[in-house]
């Protein structure tokens, strides 16, 4: 494989990384399997040279000894001489995951590592579906962690949920418009409102643009939740703030991220493709649609206008959904 294969390289991938796994290590190992397609193409033919090599004289009955021209290899550059041809690759990780989570987790090769600071940004949107527990309280909301309290839920349903997932998704938008600081009079901002193009101009709290309910079962819930500038601990917590606001407890069992900005689940390679050919295939299906997106997003729309001093907080604690839920900054 010689720099052509490397060539192709250049661009962003998603990954499924699985519970348990740190994103370094899942990084690590996809930098090592690509080193190792790298350096497992045949290498080329080694450069002959004419040498002149002391032999007996043909023909001759005596243990005569001459010079003859003879063509032989050169050896400096074979890889048992000067080791292998790639030794360092530059893999880039996109909006992480920690070890507990799982799903799409978008990484960038070479150049395409610039494009991770274009994704973060255009402040994409994500999605996770949340699975939450009734019934139990944990020191770090998760399933594994300390139980500090155990409450009754029979009298949770699925109309309360539903009505406390509603107050906070209107709570969040109206944060989100907030931080945009767009006008919101003008028909381009409308427009953009209409296709969902609405973005904070700077860093922000965690915002929820969308929250529902997929399942309830209880004690078992699972919410899908579309945000950004979230992180998975922000996540859980709010499983938890739910579970308050329920006149119950609730911890978080599962977080699992199954969009993130243009990547899907349909789009993250399994730990079995974790391998060049597979990577490059990855890269060159995905290349078109990269830079369609990130135009699109990162293009500033014309007419509209910024509101001077709606750049300010949402309040000391970020945008609340008045239930008692409180974010603070992610990436």
């Amino acid at each position: 494989m010689g720099p052509g294969g490397l060539a192709r390289l250049h661009g962003l991938f998603a990954a499924y990384k699985p519970p348990g796994l740190k994103w370094k290590h899942l990084r690590d190992t996809v930098e090592l399997q690509l080193l190792k397609g790298l350096n497992a193409g045949k290498p080329p033919a080694p450069e002959q040279r004419v040498r002149f090599l002391l032999g007996p004289v043909e023909g001759s009955e005596e243990k005569e000894l001459t010079l003859t021209a003879a063509s032989v290899p050169t050896l400096t550059d074979h890889p048992l001489v000067c080791g292998p041809t790639f030794t360092s690759l530059k893999v880039g990780v996109g909006h992480r995951l920690d070890a507990q989570a799982s799903g799409v987790l978008v990484l960038g090769v070479g150049r395409g590592r610039r494009l991770l600071t274009d994704m973060y940004n255009a402040h994409l949107t994500k999605d996770y579906t949340v699975r939450g527990l009734l019934g139990k309280a944990t020191d770090d909301f998760c399933e594994d962690g300390r139980l500090v309290e155990k409450t009754t839920y029979d009298h949770v349903t699925r109309e309360k949920l539903d009505r406390i997932l509603a107050l906070i998704q209107g709570s969040h938008q109206k944060a989100l418009v907030m931080y945009s600081s767009l006008d919101l009079q003008t028909q381009e901002a409308y427009e953009m409102a209409v296709r969902g193009l609405i973005r904070p101009t700077d860093k922000s709290p965690m915002l929820i643009t969308g929250i529902r309910c997929l399942h309830f079962a209880p004690p078992e819930f699972l919410l899908e939740v579309q945000c950004m500038h979230e992180t998975q601990k922000q996540l859980r917590r709010l499983v938890h703030e739910i579970g308050l606001e329920l006149k119950t407890t609730a911890l978080c069992s599962q977080v699992r991220r199954t969009r993130d900005g243009f990547f899907t689940l349909d789009d993250a390679l399994l730990r079995t493709q974790w391998d060049l050919h597979s990577i490059q295939d990855a890269i060159q299906a995905a290349a078109p649609r990269v830079a369609a997106e990130l135009e699109k997003s990162l293009r500033p729309e014309p007419g509209t206008q910024q509101l001077p001093g709606l750049g300010r907080p949402w309040d000391s604690k970020g945008p609340s959904s008045g239930l008692g839920l409180e974010s603070c900054a992610g990436h």
